[in-house]
């Protein structure tokens, strides 16, 4: 797999929450936390399941960082 996008990260599934639509598929990315929203159809024909090891590819065209006032 070769991808133009830069922000991708080696990751183990934990958790599969499937609903009607949308798969919520919880990472473990080194101790990070990820959970990342796909249709219930991708998680399928990728073959998730939990303790696959994955690769998060992240796209973002901004990241916000907010403080307590």
């Amino acid at each position: 797999m070769r991808l133009s996008a830069r922000n991708q990260v080696r990751a183990r599934v934990t958790a599969i929450t499937a609903g009607p639509a949308t798969a919520n598929v919880e990472l473990d990315a080194g101790g990070v936390r990820l959970v990342a929203s796909i249709t219930v159809e991708a998680a399928r024909e990728l073959g998730l399941a939990e303790g696959r090891e994955v690769v998060a590819v992240i796209k973002a065209s901004d990241v916000i960082v907010a403080v307590a006032d």
